[in-house]
């Protein structure tokens, strides 16, 4: 199964404030977005909240 696609789409600090709303327990370092380096920021995201990836971004693209 391949994995989905993630793209940020709009503007990542209101995802972001969207996203510590949600998971406060998740630090701004965790939450750090930088071009080119997706998969290291849902690695992130995955290792403090315990989702699959593929959860992760439905939930990210849902917000």
């Amino acid at each position: 199964m391949d994995s989905k696609e993630f793209k940020i789409r709009g503007n990542w600090n209101e995802i972001k404030g969207k996203i510590k709303q949600q998971y406060a327990d998740l630090s701004d370092d965790d939450l750090k977005y930088e071009e080119g380096k997706d998969d290291e920021l849902l690695g992130r995201i995955q290792k403090k909240i315990g989702k699959t990836k593929d959860e992760i971004i439905d939930w990210i693209q849902r917000l």
